[in-house]
């Protein structure tokens, strides 16, 4: 079995909540950075020991938080040593619009991960994009790259989308079904 590591920031509680639904889904240990972009003693560790990292941050003025832009400028020491390197993959993000710029989120995980030499996994489902989709089916906001949510601003945490969270879920077990093989 894999060792799947889920990191991430969250501002507001949602980025959680999907962090929390792709851990369900991938069986994974979650680590959250924290508000000074810091993570829990461990978690460097066990990063380092991790076959997937799953990479989740909510998307802000069109990119990551500081918060997680932290822990990835903070990566640098893992990247000098290798140590992510051939691990598998992948990230996530949810923003109050229905597109938001979550893609250049995206992107920036994608970039840090491939500047670590690691092995992106992309979201793998089929989109819900025909006349008789719904709002709440699952990858009905099309994303490709990896999971991404949409919360409207004035929604809780509580109020977001089960198509969302079961979307991120599906995400999580691609991901460590993945990792899986390449552990083999």
């Amino acid at each position: 079995m894999s060792k799947v590591v889920v990191v991430y920031h969250s501002g507001y509680g949602h980025t959680q909540r999907m962090a929390q639904a792709v851990a369900q889904g991938a069986n994974a240990e979650l680590i959250a950075i924290d508000a000074d972009g810091n993570l829990p003693d461990g978690g460097w560790e066990a990063l380092a020991a991790a076959d997937a990292i799953i990479m989740g941050s909510p998307t802000y003025m069109g990119s990551v938080s500081w918060q997680f832009k932290k822990f990835a400028d903070a990566s640098s020491k893992p990247w000098f040593s290798q140590q992510w390197k051939d691990k598998i993959a992948a990230g996530f993000t949810n923003s109050a619009g229905m597109n938001g710029d979550k893609l250049a989120t995206l992107n920036t995980l994608f970039i840090l991960a491939m500047q670590h030499g690691m092995i992106w996994v992309s979201q793998g489902l089929m989109p819900s994009n025909t006349k008789g989709a719904h709002r709440n089916d699952v990858n009905y906001l099309v994303s490709y790259s990896g999971a991404i949510a949409q919360s409207p601003s004035d929604a809780g945490a509580n109020d977001m989308l089960p198509g969302d969270l079961e979307t991120a879920r599906l995400f999580g077990e691609r991901v460590a079904s993945v990792a899986a093989k390449f552990k083999g």
